[in-house]
């Protein structure tokens, strides 16, 4: 059974839960190698790495604000 078959029509297709790192950059719109250092520094939140891949959940990315909490990339606590 496909995806596409298990929902309602009024609702059209789906977008999926877990983005890739381009796709979070995209819709971040930020520079990919800037997202993974984010994620190096544990500062991105809805991360999941599964094996050597790494996939980030869209509902948390989207609700998230980042802020002053931690220190700018490339500096030391």
């Amino acid at each position: 059974m496909k995806v596409e078959e298990t929902m309602p029509p009024e609702e059209g297709p789906q977008v999926p839960e877990f983005l890739t790192v381009d796709e979070a950059a995209a819709l971040l719109r930020v520079n990919r190698k800037t997202l993974y250092e984010s994620i190096r520094l544990e500062q991105v939140p809805g991360v999941v790495h599964i094996g050597r891949s790494i996939r980030l959940r869209r509902s948390v990315l989207l609700t998230w604000v980042p802020g002053n909490s931690s220190p700018a990339l490339g500096k030391k606590p």
